[in-house]
């Protein structure tokens, strides 16, 4: 794409979002969401057949520590795509098509959380405790991330038109004030139900997303997203936008610096063991967002020359549900029951396979889009 330099408009902070669509798909976001789903891939596989104890030292730090950037991006390239691709259909005729598009797709992802959930458990707990995660009474580990997407996106076809009407210094705000909303229900502790307290803002030793907790990330993405829609044809305000999330994450490196001075070793080995990630803690989130900026300006910056230099990590990123759908079964079914893989093995084997894992899942999605392009 050829960026113009064309002129800024003054900042207005009473302005409304841009109704600016997208002109085609951009390479950089696909590489964004390939490199976190590739992170997952990496963390999930190698943790599926073993435990932390089997772990060698340079598997936990650094190997499994930058796997922390993946939730973080995940969410946020979840929230771009929302205000890259579907924002500027709010109050057209498309409209309602697009809103019913992403709600069913919510639907969709339903569906496959709890047939994952199943996959990720069958093998290795009673049938009761199955049903159990499946009426949200328990939540699995491996697969819960994707029970946050199925229900933000029920919630999210109906936030953007709201979010339309917003000025933008309350757009601005608006991720600030969903933090607030989070803590003071976790400081009011008058949710008594276990499954909606982790639904919405999670709950010690419940591994799951909340809503309100990690909503704020959607909607930074959702501002980044609409300022890669006004920057598409001035190479000016791409440039800007691309420091300024180089600029978040600095300060999120400085953030995660002041807080684990002087024990760095023991801040590090604690982010790798997911010590503060669930409920997010200062320390693991500034680390997390850290990574998570800089990997999201690094491939805005390199483009589509990237993109396709990383052409297996874009290919997964194009298809993040098959991605996932895909490298859940091979661990649960393929290595886990039916190789009889887990703890069996050693962690160059694990990283082996997982780095191979890594590749076939790039080759599964590209075999499924050449189908759907000649069937």
């Amino acid at each position: 794409m050829t960026l113009s330099s064309g002129a800024t408009a003054p900042l207005n902070l009473n302005a409304r979002p841009a109704t600016t669509p997208l002109t085609g798909r951009i390479d950089a976001i696909d590489l964004a969401r390939g490199v976190a789903v590739g992170l997952m891939i990496l963390s999930h596989g190698i943790k599926g057949l073993l435990d932390f104890d089997q772990f060698a030292p340079w598997g936990i730090v650094p190997l499994h520590l930058i796997t922390k950037f993946s939730s973080s991006l995940f969410i946020l390239v979840f929230g771009i795509a929302l205000g890259a691709a579907f924002l500027p259909r709010v109050g057209t005729a498309d409209w309602p098509r697009y809103r019913l598009k992403l709600f069913l797709t919510g639907f969709k992802v339903l569906f496959w959380y709890k047939v994952l959930t199943v996959v990720e458990l069958f093998a290795t707990v009673d049938p009761s405790l199955i049903v159990g995660a499946l009426l949200y009474e328990l939540f699995p580990s491996f697969v819960e991330v994707l029970g946050f997407y199925a229900i933000a996106l029920l919630w999210v076809p109906f936030f953007l038109s709201l979010w339309a009407q917003m000025p933008l210094w309350l757009r601005l705000l608006s991720p600030v004030l969903m933090v607030v909303a989070a803590e003071s229900l976790r400081a009011w502790n008058g949710i008594h139900s276990l499954p909606l307290k982790a639904i919405l803002i999670e709950d010690e030793g419940v591994y799951t997303w909340g809503q309100l907790t990690r909503g704020p990330l959607v909607l930074v993405g959702l501002l980044i997203g609409e300022g890669l829609r006004v920057s598409q044809e001035n190479w000016r305000l791409r440039l800007r936008l691309i420091a300024t999330l180089g600029g978040v994450s600095v300060v999120c490196a400085l953030v995660f610096v002041a807080l684990a001075w002087p024990n760095f070793q023991r801040t590090f080995y604690n982010l790798a063991y997911n010590v503060g990630k669930h409920p997010p803690q200062a320390t693991f989130m500034a680390f997390s967002l850290a990574g998570a900026f800089a990997i999201l300006a690094l491939s805005l910056f390199g483009g589509r020359a990237l993109a396709l230099l990383l052409r297996p990590v874009s290919i997964i990123g194009s298809n993040s549900l098959q991605a996932f759908i895909f490298h859940i079964v091979v661990i649960f079914v393929g290595f886990r029951f039916l190789l009889g893989l887990d703890d069996t093995i050693s962690y160059g084997q694990a990283l082996t396979l997982t780095l191979g894992l890594i590749v076939a899942t790039a080759l599964w999605i590209k075999l499924i889009d050449l189908f759907r392009r000649y069937s």
